[in-house]
């Protein structure tokens, strides 16, 4: 049971790690959100990276807050669970601008570049229904507040290394303070302390069950040596 648990977190550690990595590579290469860009093979490349992205932070985030889930409580709980929320919509956006998008720039471009719009933090000149509001509501409810949140309690509980949730809390409240200052797309560049904080804390998890096996299976090799030396 423990071995298993332990492989679980490893795991998760992984996919945290894969999950930061992959949301700083594509700030790296994302091209500009215009509509001739949309059937491109780069802008496929950019969004099938960021449903990866988003599936493995599901995974990570969910590893890491089980790590510390008894110390960090209810902050650490609805942290979690909006960095979750947010995980889940921004995989979903990224399926739709990977698939979807691509196929409807000819056949209904004003709903591409309403999509686009949005997504550069923009209004669209087209009635897009709820997906402007469900844009709003992972960015400021998901990403930022479960950031914050979620950074604070790591922070608090002080089991995965405190820098980390630190870092993940000046990470999301960045685009609040600078996005006036910071064109799009150069306030992509906002993303790279979040992704840091992801994977480093998906590190500190994954080495942290390392360390551990390694410990237990020294002394599981150690024990019989124990037991001759005892008789």
């Amino acid at each position: 049971m423990n071995t298993t648990t332990s492989n679980h977190m490893r795991l998760a550690g992984l996919a945290a790690m894969g999950s930061g990595i992959l949301f700083v590579v594509m700030q790296a290469i994302h091209p500009l959100d215009l509509l001739e860009n949309v059937n491109t093979a780069r802008w496929a490349i950019v969004h099938y990276i960021g449903v990866a992205m988003g599936i493995l932070g599901v995974l990570g985030v969910a590893g890491i807050h089980a790590r510390q889930a008894e110390k960090t409580g209810w902050m650490g709980t609805v942290g979690y669970l909006l960095l979750t929320f947010s995980y889940v919509i921004t995989a979903a956006c990224q399926f739709v601008e990977a698939f979807i998008s691509p196929l409807l720039a000819s056949e209904a471009p004003q709903f591409v570049e309403g999509v686009l719009a949005i997504a550069a933090g923009k209004s669209s000149a087209m009635d897009l229904g709820a997906l402007p509001v469900v844009y709003v509501l992972n960015g400021f409810a998901g990403y930022m507040l479960g950031g914050v949140l979620f950074g604070i309690a790591t922070f608090r509980a002080g089991i995965l290394p405190r820098w980390a949730g630190a870092l993940l809390v000046a990470g999301v409240v960045l685009p609040l303070l600078l996005s006036s200052l910071v064109p799009h797309p150069f306030d992509r560049s906002f993303a790279v302390p979040v992704a840091v904080a992801i994977a480093w804390l998906g590190y500190a998890l994954w080495s942290e069950r390392q360390v551990k096996q390694a410990e237990s299976t020294r002394d599981m090799a150690s024990q019989p040596l124990r037991q001759v030396v005892a008789k």
